[in-house]
């Protein structure tokens, strides 16, 4: 999708707010709810038409022999998934305004559901009755599908996490800085992605939102298939073994966001499990030392996490726990807590890698010089040469919030003892008044 479509799609969420605002009950911050179904029901249309004859090639082929298999297990094995007629974006947007749209919706996304069991209660369902509720904005749900309904057969890549970050930034901005969040911007991904170059095998994100990262990861390995044939050479011979795709594994707080990541997995034909849990107490993986890439943006500067929680959890202690420089009164004592999360996950990223692995992270610039118990935990992954590089980034990057942030970089099997520093502050594409991104030249 280039910039003038992207220009297009968001003057069309725009348009739909603006209906959803006028003719639904529904709050600003819940706007995106019913509006990503349907785009992910056009992405899935748009997919299941590029593999549609070759499906029904494959089906007339095999019917009435020993291998006969049935369309929709074609279907699945081609493109991840199987639309029946009546989930197809055409039959729903060509149904007549008395038809009850709601309920034609809901029944496309539960048979969507019933083909990828992994999508099970994350599309859409009752929301969409929320938008027929009166005689007035009866023909609500299908203006929606109006709208969406030219989006181009190529649009791909983590556009449901722009789309995402978009409703952040116009309709929901509260959400997307609780507790320090915020969204990755794409170039910024595409940068992470490009420093630690994911050619195949384990990618973790313990902070994983809209799945942005595991998006980018598979985008990487597409873009550099020799490459990757090479090193998957190299790694089979070093390990015995060479891993030829990856599978992403995730965690998110926020259940709303991990029905998003999971939408995001299945249109982009990732294979990976996206788990809601909260990972400064649960460690639904099975982290420790198990992934060959992690990448990740953290909340930021988050001060109320119990110190009893983790502190003696090898995840987040191996190189040291992040505490108070002043001590607690006894009747303080058991209620402690970290100063600031930062350095959990600048743990938790570094000990959840395998020998051989690499990790890119989003922190606060602030973790970079930061003293006392932070600056030994500093110290302590310096001596064990764990920091490949980190590069600082220009103001305005992100959609939620101004602040600039640092990448760190981790290599576990670096032999140099050098660590990279880049200033890039000043290395920036300015696309309005209030954003930055990063080119792909730069």
């Amino acid at each position: 999708m280039n910039k003038e479509q992207l220009k297009k799609l968001e003057a069309d969420l725009w348009r739909a707010a603006d209906s959803l605002r006028a003719n639904s009950d529904l709050k600003a911050s819940e706007y995106s709810t019913p509006v990503l179904g349907l785009i992910f029901l056009k992405f899935a249309d748009n997919k299941y038409r590029e593999h549609q004859d070759a499906i029904l090639a494959e089906y007339q082929k095999l019917k009435g022999g020993r291998l006969e298999k049935t369309l929709s297990d074609i279907a699945i094995e081609r493109c991840g998934f199987y639309l029946p007629d009546h989930a197809r974006y055409a039959h729903l947007l060509g149904l007549p305004e008395k038809e009850d749209i709601a309920n034609a919706l809901k029944k496309a996304m539960l048979a969507i559901e019933e083909y990828k069991p992994e999508l099970a209660g994350v599309l859409p369902h009752d929301e969409y009755f929320r938008l027929t509720r009166s005689a007035q904005n009866s023909g609500l749900a299908q203006r929606l599908l109006k709208i969406f309904a030219d989006i181009p057969q190529d649009a791909g890549g983590d556009l449901f996490g722009k789309i995402y970050e978009y409703f952040l930034s116009n309709f929901a901005l509260s959400e997307g800085q609780g507790g320090g969040e915020f969204f990755t911007p794409r170039s910024v991904v595409k940068l992470m992605v490009e420093i630690i170059e994911p050619h195949g095998g384990k990618v973790f994100d313990p902070a994983c939102g809209s799945g942005g990262m595991f998006v980018q990861s598979a985008e990487f390995i597409a873009a550099h298939r020799a490459d990757a044939a090479a090193a998957q050479h190299k790694r089979a011979n070093a390990r015995g073994k060479a891993e030829d795709s990856i599978y992403v594994y995730g965690q998110e707080k926020t259940l709303e966001t991990v029905k998003l990541a999971k939408m995001n997995l299945a249109v982009n034909g990732l294979r990976g499990t996206v788990i809601q849990a909260n990972t400064y107490v649960e460690d639904p993986h099975g982290s420790l030392g198990q992934f060959d890439y992690v990448m990740a943006n953290p909340p930021f500067n988050v001060d109320d996490v119990s110190v009893a929680a983790v502190e003696k959890d090898p995840r987040f202690n191996t190189y040291g726990i992040p505490r108070n420089k002043t001590k607690l009164k006894k009747a303080e004592e058991g209620k402690e807590t970290v100063p600031n999360a930062n350095y959990l996950w600048i743990n938790l990223f570094a000990t959840s890698l395998k020998p051989q692995g690499r990790a890119a992270l989003v922190m606060a610039n602030s973790a970079s010089d930061a003293r006392h118990s932070e600056a030994d935990i500093r110290k302590a992954l310096i001596e064990d040469n764990l920091i490949y590089g980190m590069l600082t980034m220009p103001s305005n990057m992100f959609y939620t919030v101004t602040l600039p942030a640092t990448l760190w970089f981790f290599d576990k099997a670096k032999a140099d003892e050098r660590i990279l520093f880049i200033d890039a502050r000043n290395v920036f594409t300015q696309i309005d008044r209030a954003h930055r991104e990063f080119s792909d030249e730069q």
